[in-house]
C-alpha cells in the first residue's frame, strides 16, 4: 500500500468551515471535541483466531485477531513468551489506499501498538513458557484497518487490548520423553495472563484547538498529533508525535493532562465491555 489518508487535500473553504465549528468547542459531527466516538465492540468473528474483534469507533472500522502458536523463545529471553504486532491497511478501507506490502504509516502503527504493549509489559510474557528455553507461546496480533474515518492508532488500541483481554490459552500437553507439546484447540487451559490494559489517547492540533479523536476530515486539516500510551496504572508508558505542527510547552503540559484523564475513563470502558467475555 502506497498511499495513506494524510494525502488528504482539504480546500481553504472548508478548512475554515471545520476551524469555525471546532472553535465553537464541538467537532464537525457535533462531539463536544473533548468527547470520543462511540465505541461498540463485536466479539469472535474470525472464527480460526483464538480472539478476535471487530471494533467500530464512530464510522472507523477495525479488525483485531490473535493466533497462538507454539514457537521457540529468544536468547536473551529463554523464559518468556514472543508478541508480534503486525498491521495493514485494507485498500477498501479508503479511496487513497492502494494495494502492495504495508508502508511506513502501517508499520508505525503496529510500532506503536507493540510499544505500548511492551513498555507497560500489558502482557505477562513470563507465563507464556511452556519448557525453560525450548517452548514457548508466541502470540501474533494482527490489525486490519478495514474502515478510515480518522483516529486510527486509538481505534487499533482499543481493538487489540481488547481482543488480548478476551483470549484463551488453548489446552496443551507436554510429552516428558519426546518434549513434543500437543496443542487440543477444542479445548481452554486458561485465559491470557494480562497485567495491566493499557490505550493511546490521540490528540491533534487544529488552529489553536486541541481535540481528541478527530475524524478524517479532522485529520486531514491537523498541523500535528500526540498520541499518548496510558496504562491502567495511570502512567505514561509511551508518546508519538506526527505531522509538522508545533506544541508548545504548556500546550504538551495540556495534552498530557487531558490524555491521562481520557485514559482512565477509556480503561473503565474497555474493561466493562470485555466483562465475562468467553
Amino acid at each position: 500500500m502506497s498511499s495513506t489518508p494524510e494525502t488528504f487535500l482539504i480546500p481553504k473553504i472548508k478548512y475554515s468551515a471545520i476551524l469555525n465549528v471546532i472553535s465553537k468547542g464541538f467537532h464537525v459531527d457535533r462531539r463536544a471535541i473533548m468527547e470520543y466516538r462511540q465505541i461498540n465492540i463485536t466479539y469472535n468473528v474470525a472464527p480460526n483466531a483464538d480472539s478476535s474483534v471487530l471494533l467500530r469507533l464512530g464510522n472507523t472500522q477495525i479488525l483485531a485477531g490473535i493466533k497462538l502458536e507454539i514457537g521457540q523463545p529468544f536468547p536473551d529471553s529463554p523464559d518468556e513468551g514472543i508478541l508480534i504486532v503486525n498491521a495493514e491497511y485494507i485498500p477498501a478501507a479508503s479511496p487513497v489506499y492502494e494495494p502492495g506490502p504495508p508502508d511506513e504509516n502501517a508499520i508505525e502503527l503496529a510500532r506503536i501498538i507493540d510499544r505500548s504493549l511492551r513498555e507497560s509489559k500489558a502482557i505477562a510474557l513470563d507465563k507464556l513458557s511452556i519448557v525453560s528455553g525450548k517452548k514457548v507461546w508466541s502470540l501474533w496480533l494482527d490489525i486490519y484497518v478495514l474502515d478510515y474515518d480518522g483516529n486510527l492508532i486509538d481505534a487499533s488500541m482499543l481493538a487489540s487490548m481488547a481482543a488480548l483481554a478476551t483470549t484463551y490459552i488453548p489446552y496443551y500437553e507436554v510429552d516428558q520423553t519426546t518434549g513434543i507439546v500437543k496443542v487440543d484447540r477444542s479445548r481452554k487451559s486458561m485465559p491470557l495472563p494480562i497485567n495491566r490494559y493499557v490505550v493511546t489517547v490521540t490528540i491533534s492540533k487544529i488552529g489553536d484547538y486541541m481535540v481528541v479523536d478527530p475524524i478524517g476530515e479532522e485529520e486531514a486539516v491537523a498541523s500535528g498529533s500526540i498520541t499518548f500510551s496510558i496504562s491502567e496504572d495511570n502512567c505514561i508508558v509511551g508518546i508519538q508525535k506526527r505531522g509538522m505542527g508545533v506544541f508548545s510547552i504548556d500546550e504538551i503540559e495540556k495534552v498530557m493532562e487531558i490524555a491521562l484523564n481520557k485514559g482512565k475513563e477509556i480503561i473503565e470502558l474497555l474493561k466493562k465491555l470485555t466483562m465475562n467475555i468467553k
